[in-house]
């Protein structure tokens, strides 16, 4: 799978993994203010916390993924651009007479 694959299945689950940890997270206060033993409020409090990490964990891996595809654009702009110029300066010596011969 290629990394912008990755990058754009990885970002909307993180996102996804974000939000619902943040409507568990709502649901454990509210059991806990509706008078819930400690142990019910206190596992929902738990898996929001965990939803919440995944979500920003994949959401992390999913901006890795952009920034190494903006690198390799980056890279590959680069070295066509040498690439370039080394073929401009090649076909100038070519061109010229020779200035190099010694007298």
């Amino acid at each position: 799978m290629s990394t912008r694959t990755k990058g754009l299945i990885v970002a909307p689950i993180g996102l996804l993994l974000v939000s619902v940890g943040l409507w568990v997270l709502n649901e454990a206060i509210y059991i806990r203010h509706t008078g819930a033993p400690f142990r019910q409020w206190f596992l929902w409090a738990v898996y929001s916390l965990i939803l919440v990490n995944g979500g920003l964990l994949l959401f992390g891996q999913a901006v890795r993924y952009r920034a190494q595809l903006d690198y390799r654009r980056f890279v590959r702009r680069e070295l066509k651009k040498r690439d370039r110029e080394w073929t401009r300066l090649l076909q100038k010596r070519k061109t010229s007479p020779g200035k190099s011969e010694v007298k």
